[in-house]
């Protein structure tokens, strides 16, 4: 997408309707700070924030329309921003209930998960897995992000591509807490409730100290900056971190649930 376009419709929409920065920040609800960081180009636009400024400038969805029309073919509509605020941060925080997280997946793990239930066509599939496994250069590069992830004990139990591809898989979460830039805890079935049963998601600290947050749910994810919501997420991220098991634990957990050695 020529970003410097959009770009440019958004700049003319806000003179238009005479609204400025600060206007159009307090009217949809995202911080000043985010709306000069999209106008600068020092930050991508997501979706939700086209549709709210289409909403707040009276551009009848040209700004939702320019935005969809360039996105990427290979991956989700709402990834590429995403992928992109990944790529700079310093410090990834990771919580997944359900499966092993995207970063992590071998790849046949990574194909079962994409073709369950017959979704998609073969094609698709494989764009899918070859998305999430271009993702994971992040882990490997020279200066890596801290990253942090919490895995529920359930996923480590569900034998996802069967048993023999999950026993694979449990051994990429052996070698990948080599690093010293990864750390992994597991969260016992033990604790019962907890305050993140509703979904997965990560949180993202920037170089420039902001902070942006990620959520799954089962249509698309969603990508936010607002405070408040933030700051509920940080507290359940730390909430989750007491509640899980020690990282020594964790590994031997996993080793423990690993078949072959």
């Amino acid at each position: 997408m020529d970003i410097e376009v959009w770009i440019r419709a958004l700049k003319a929409a806000r003179a238009g309707a005479e609204v400025s920065q600060e206007a159009l920040a307090a009217t949809i609800r995202w911080s000043p700070s985010t709306v000069a960081a999209i106008e600068t180009g020092r930050r991508r636009p997501t979706m939700e924030f086209a549709a709210a400024a289409d909403q707040a400038l009276g551009t009848g969805g040209l700004l939702a329309s320019l935005l969809t029309a360039g996105e990427a073919n290979s991956g989700p509509g709402w990834f590429e921003p995403w992928h992109g605020h990944e790529e700079r941060a310093i410090r990834l925080c990771f919580f997944e209930p359900c499966m092993v997280p995207g970063m992590l997946q071998t790849e046949e793990y990574a194909r079962a998960v994409a073709s369950a239930g017959g979704m998609y066509r073969s094609s698709r599939v494989e764009e899918l897995v070859s998305l999430r496994l271009e993702r994971q250069r992040l882990l490997h590069r020279e200066d890596p992000p801290d990253c942090v992830f919490v895995i529920d004990e359930s996923a480590l139990r569900r034998p996802v591509g069967g048993p023999a591809a999950m026993d694979r898989q449990l051994g990429r979460l052996l070698d990948v807490v080599e690093s010293p830039h990864v750390r992994l805890h597991v969260l016992p079935l033990d604790i019962g409730a907890h305050v993140s049963m509703g979904g997965g998601f990560v949180l993202a600290e920037l170089p420039e100290g902001d902070r942006l947050l990620c959520l799954d749910n089962a249509a698309r994810g969603q990508i936010a900056d607002y405070p408040e919501w933030i700051a509920l997420v940080q507290r359940k991220w730390e909430h989750l971190l007491g509640e899980a098991l020690s990282e020594r634990t964790s590994i031997e957990l996993i080793n423990k649930l690993k078949v072959t050695p």
